[in-house]
């Protein structure tokens, strides 16, 4: 990136805090080509909002997922769902056949249970290593966190500096509560995966995710056997 643009960037960014989802959307559609910038879209509630949003501002911004191999089937209905009601492509990425394969053969097909930096290792072949390979071409990425999600989101921005990817990554819900993504769903008929209506608020791969009980964090049911502070993929890590 040019000084010029980084000068530029530096400018706008410091009065999009105040900006609704929206209007950070339409500043990123703006600032970066065609191209450039992409939804990374779990198919949880939060990024399904944002790609109602991006359709009813009619912005050209990519959509694509991960499918790490193990995601629950209601996951997969709420990708079809997405494709037919917004009439889109949503491009799938998955790891590399090789690369699961020996890690599965050497640690068995469930040694995330194991230890935590065998868990981060599946996440990082399942995961990571795609989504390193599709942000290399980009020049930004739009993700549906949100600070009030867990301890390790507090303190995210509506645009920050991906130090672990060398991009920009886009929060436009970065200061939005989770019953304002509710109401917006409700209000705009927005398609969800059939998890949520049995209290799973955040949905992974589905060995590592479950239900949580009333009062619990939003984020509790992933990797739930593990102390709040790892539970992470690498593909989101807290600021320093």
């Amino acid at each position: 990136m040019s000084r010029e643009i980084a000068e530029k960037l530096s400018n706008e960014l410091s009065g999009l805090s105040a900006k609704s989802p929206e209007e950070i959307l339409r500043w990123a559609d703006g600032f970066f080509s065609a191209g450039e910038c992409a939804l990374a879209s779990s198919l949880g509630a939060e990024d399904q909002v944002i790609v109602d949003m991006l359709q009813q501002e009619k912005l050209q911004i990519p959509v694509f997922t991960l499918d790490t191999g193990r995601l629950p089937q209601e996951t997969y209905d709420v990708l079809e769902a997405t494709r037919k009601r917004y009439g889109i492509e949503v491009e799938v990425l998955f790891p590399e056949t090789s690369a699961v394969e020996g890690m599965v053969t050497r640690y068995g097909p469930n040694l995330f249970y194991e230890s935590v930096e065998l868990r981060r290792e599946c996440c990082r072949i399942r995961k990571v290593q795609p989504l390193k390979k599709k942000l290399s071409t980009l020049k930004a990425w739009i993700c549906g966190l949100r600070r009030e999600q867990s301890v390790t989101r507090t303190a995210i921005a509506p645009v920050e500096w991906d130090e672990s990817f060398c991009l920009y990554k886009i929060n436009p819900l970065a200061e939005v509560t989770e019953a304002t993504v509710w109401e917006y769903i409700r209000k705009h008929n927005v398609p969800c995966n059939l998890l949520h209506d049995k209290g799973y608020p955040s949905i992974g791969c589905a060995p590592c995710t479950r239900a949580i009980e009333p009062g619990e964090n939003v984020r509790a049911g992933r990797w739930w056997w593990e102390i709040p502070e790892h539970r992470e993929c690498g593909l989101h890590r807290e600021k320093q």
